[in-house]
């Protein structure tokens, strides 16, 4: 993509509305644009790491062996009446009626929704079991959405649900996704620690929280030190194997959330030298609720025995939208954003520093046809503006790596490569920063 061309609308200045450095920079890179309290516009920076995060999160909740689906963003109240959370959802639910006086609402979750879907198609214990998933956007009214995306009233979410005949199976289904989880948000260059958690409005009796530590941190987190070095389950995991040692031993050492902390059992059970207590910013939850849905909304099927049986279920959910700035949080400097190369918008940054110049141009363009050609992304800064602004464009919006290209540098037969997250810069041949960047 030339940057001539790309929707880019750079803030020279940090914004006064933005609390924190997510939403500071992501405002300044021309990522998202606010259009009321809590809703924002995604442009086209933001949207394409949007869909890499979500690409990300579809590849691995195959891995898993759940299947994805698409669920309407309105709800009728009628199924949330029969499940018996209606009344006392609160304020946070958008609750409107349509022009036959309907009751209806904007869904700011689907346990009620896809219990409808299965109960309706899903009769015996032979077509069981199975994990369904959608990523969509949802609406919560939060009473001050503040720190940008971080804590919207719109955002968009992945929403998986298991459905078991027993509990001990769809405990091994919470298994598949918890490690599921940590490969995730391990794709993505960050550390998630699972901690024990309220089941909250969804219910249940086991929860998890995946969070990451970060000064911005809504949550006071308490964990043992050593939880943050666990490594990331390697991807040739085998999913219908026994998962409970990899979640056995990120659930052993003591992580909770501050809604939970047991101050005596962090005393008694981490070594003063191991104990960590910081701040966290919430990416993932995921529930195991048993019938909390399927007994009051009658989804049965027909066990080994011919008897009835509730099905037995959990929900999982990731803030896709909230990842993107939990990684600036978590991936930033004083000049810009860092991305993890994951999920950058663009692998290179190909900066021609004198636009107009016929050699630089010509080497430009052949660098970039090479590059594209081998199907790696790069923004071309071909704009007649000073070096200077296009570095600090580059910092600002973070791409992993900076191509530029000069008249001084190619009379010598060189070009220089930096690395954006540790800022090394390199002299190169034109041949070897190709070589390095499309291998």
């Amino acid at each position: 993509m030339r940057l001539s061309r790309f929707y880019l609308p750079i803030l020279r200045e940090n914004p006064k509305e933005a609390e924190i450095v997510s939403h500071r920079l992501m405002l300044r890179a021309g990522m998202v644009r606010q259009m009321s309290a809590g809703i924002y516009a995604w442009l086209p920076l933001g949207h394409m790491v949007l869909r890499k995060i979500e690409q990300i999160v579809r590849e691995e909740q195959a891995r898993a062996g759940a299947v994805e689906l698409l669920m309407p963003t309105l709800q009728s109240a009628d199924l949330w009446r029969e499940s018996g959370r209606y009344d006392g959802y609160g304020k946070e639910m958008l609750r409107i009626q349509d022009r036959h006086e309907r009751d209806m609402l904007y869904g700011p979750t689907n346990e009620e929704m896809i219990t409808d879907i299965v109960r309706r198609d899903i009769k015996s214990y032979k077509d069981l079991p199975f994990t369904l998933y959608h990523i969509q956007w949802k609406f919560r009214d939060e009473i001050r959405p503040r720190f940008g995306v971080m804590r919207g009233r719109e955002f968009l979410m992945k929403d998986a649900y298991s459905f078991d005949l027993t509990e001990d199976d769809a405990r091994k289904s919470y298994q598949k996704q918890f490690v599921a989880y940590l490969r995730t948000f391990g794709r993505m260059g960050l550390k998630a620690i699972p901690m024990r958690a309220d089941t909250g409005p969804i219910g249940g009796d086991l929860s998890h929280e995946f969070i990451i530590l970060a000064e911005t941190g809504e949550s006071e987190v308490f964990c043992h030190k050593d939880l943050v070095d666990l490594p990331i389950p390697p991807e040739d995991t085998d999913f219908d194997g026994d998962l409970s040692p990899i979640m056995e031993e990120r659930t052993s050492l003591y992580a909770a959330t501050d809604e939970i902390h047991d101050a005596q059992r962090f005393e008694a059970e981490v070594p003063e030298d191991k104990r960590l207590s910081a701040r966290g910013i919430e990416v993932g939850h995921i529930f195991y609720f048993g019938t909390k849905y399927s007994d009051p909304m009658n989804a049965v099927v027909q066990g080994p025995d011919g008897k009835e049986v509730q099905l037995q279920c959990g929900s999982y959910g990731v803030g896709v939208s909230r990842l993107l700035g939990a990684i600036i949080e978590a991936s930033h400097d004083d000049n810009g954003i860092i991305w993890p190369e994951a999920v950058a918008p663009f692998k290179v940054g190909l900066i021609n520093l004198k636009s107009g110049d016929a050699d630089t141009d010509a080497a430009c363009e052949d660098v970039y046809g090479k590059l594209t050609g081998a199907g790696v992304e790069v923004l071309y800064d071909d704009r007649d503006e000073r070096a200077g602004g296009k570095f600090a464009t580059m910092d600002l919006i973070g791409l992993p790596w900076q191509l530029v290209i000069g008249p001084r540098g190619l009379k010598s037969g060189v070009v220089e490569l930096k690395n954006r997250a540790t800022g090394e810069k390199e002299e190169l041949s034109l041949d070897a920063a190709l070589s390095k960047l499309i291998g």
